[in-house]
């Protein structure tokens, strides 16, 4: 007679036995090589950008035509298996992090820009294309697609649109939203989708907007319709360095109350500025407390006005040193060092997790001043740079996965900057998603009410939660587990933490 099975193996055992299962019925629409279910073939699968999550998904799908998507998700919703869709895997909050039980369904071979029309001012690609490659094919027509990503050169299309992706540039020329036309996709019922149409407008309710930003819960994207905008004929940045953080703050806030939409408005603090200096050697201002970076583009008459009255607000805010760029080659430094924030603090650190919460300009000093008494309260340290323009914050918090003490910490860490952001009037979210990183957070800023509501509009996409499922909007379960630690009004419930 047999033994048991431990509480160990019986779980390693359905997984299999569900695994063969899976394998055998998408062998039967999909070629051989565009299946991998070996551990060694879907380790590079198991997490996006939040590194700190990992979960090996039980088979890779890498379909090459629609039919090929469509049948792998008609199979899967036949047999009640989770799809989990992925781009790039550039995401921050592991929207893109694997199902155990699920096939991942990577969309990386639909790669083609399909049509660029100068006349329309508009690009239909494929939603595997990279955010960079449009504006690159659109050029020679003296356009580009304003969407920015500091991932730009990686991320695509399809993953923007999941996740509603900004970048340095979107305080002028707005949010992915801001810049779609139409998205075409599958349900996971594997029925042909389309949201908005190639007109400024579409019939009905406008359920574009809904599946932008709606981070891979509702449909599968493979094509996707943007905007193009002219380039403009100049663009010049100005660096302004303040030697105190609300200044540099109230200096934001300031521009925008004067009139004036620069092209870009970033912030970046002391310690984030000396993590990229030493990285991309940009000419930032080492002694600085924090630097603007400011962008005016336009006609050179224009640029030459919005420079002039950006620089004599900067003064009156309290600027110590203002720099302008005298050419195209020096504006681009300036923005490497912005562009790269990221991997200069990969250099500088085991790990870091990335938060993205906005709050009102007016709070940029508090926030930042919060962040740093956090540093203490923690015992972890803290890099922060901002689409100040927009008020959209993403802190840089330093630490090592293979610490798990370290890691709680980060997790504390952050969702104390998530709900601290809520309680000073902002929100959880501004452009990376709320994915598996900020599901206790969503339990701050909505109501068990508020949340149904939202399972109410993925339920009329997805009635059997087969899509990115246990991401995006917290159950009531999970809230009750995040009420041991969160409370509304910014207090956090745990025991005093380490100092550095």
């Amino acid at each position: 007679m047999n033994a048991p099975l431990t509480s160990i193996e019986q779980p390693l055992l359905e997984r299999a036995q569900r695994q063969a299962e899976v394998v055998a019925a998408l062998q039967r629409v999909l070629p051989a090589h565009a299946l991998l279910w070996n551990n060694e073939d879907t380790t590079p699968y198991e997490c996006d950008g939040l590194t700190a999550y990992r979960e090996r998904p039980l088979v890779v799908a890498l379909p090459e035509s629609y039919e090929q998507v469509q049948a792998v998700l008609a199979t899967c919703h036949r047999l009640a298996v989770p799809v989990v869709a992925r781009g790039a895997g550039t995401g921050l909050s592991g929207g893109a992090m694997p199902h155990r039980l699920g096939v991942t369904l990577s969309m990386a071979k639909f790669n083609k820009i399909l049509r660029i029309d100068p006349a329309s001012r508009t690009a239909v690609v494929q939603g595997g294309v990279r955010n960079l490659a449009i504006s690159e094919a659109a050029a020679p027509y003296g356009l580009y697609y304003a969407p920015d990503p500091s991932s730009q050169i990686a991320c695509t299309i399809g993953g923007n649109v999941a996740e509603n992706s900004g970048g340095v540039h979107c305080l002028k020329y707005g949010l992915t939203v801001h810049n779609v036309l139409k998205v075409r996709g599958f349900t996971i019922a594997g029925e042909p989708i389309e949201f908005g149409s190639d007109a400024l407008d579409a019939p009905g309710y406008d359920v574009l907007s809904l599946v932008i930003g709606s981070e891979g819960m509702l449909a599968v994207t493979t094509e996707v319709t943007v905007k193009l905008v002219p380039k403009p004929q100049l663009a010049r940045c100005i660096m302004a360095s303040f030697d105190d953080v609300r200044q540099a703050g109230d200096a934001v806030a300031a521009v925008i109350a004067a009139g004036i939409i620069p092209a870009g408005l970033e912030m970046m603090d002391k310690p984030m500025t000396a993590a990229v200096e030493d990285f991309v050697h940009a000419g930032y201002d080492l002694e600085a407390e924090a630097i603007l970076l400011c962008e005016s583009d336009g006609t050179p008459e224009e640029v030459e006005e919005e420079i002039a009255r950006m620089s004599e607000v900067l003064r009156r805010c309290g600027a110590t040193a203002i720099a302008v760029s005298r050419d195209e080659a020096q504006r681009l430094k300036f923005w490497s060092g912005r562009k790269n924030a990221f991997p200069a603090s990969g250099r500088i650190s085991p790990d870091y997790m990335c938060m993205d919460s906005t709050i009102p300009r007016k709070r940029l000093a508090d926030i930042l001043l919060a962040i740093s008494g956090m540093e203490s309260k923690y015992g972890l340290k803290c890099l922060n740079v901002f689409h100040a323009g927009d008020g959209n914050l993403h802190p840089l918090i330093l630490f090592d996965a293979n610490d798990p003490d370290q890691l709680h910490r980060c997790e504390l860490f952050g969702a104390d900057i998530l709900e601290t952001s809520v309680a000073m009037g902002g929100t959880v979210t501004g452009e990376h998603g709320v994915g598996v990183e900020k599901l206790g957070s969503m339990c701050v800023q909505f109501s068990a009410e508020e949340n149904e509501q939202m399972f109410g509009i993925k339920r009329a996409f997805d009635p059997q939660g087969l899509l990115n499922p246990g991401k995006v909007i917290p159950t009531l379960q999970r809230c009750a587990e995040a009420g041991k630690m969160l409370v509304r009004g910014g207090q956090l419930k745990h025991p005093e933490l380490p100092r550095f």
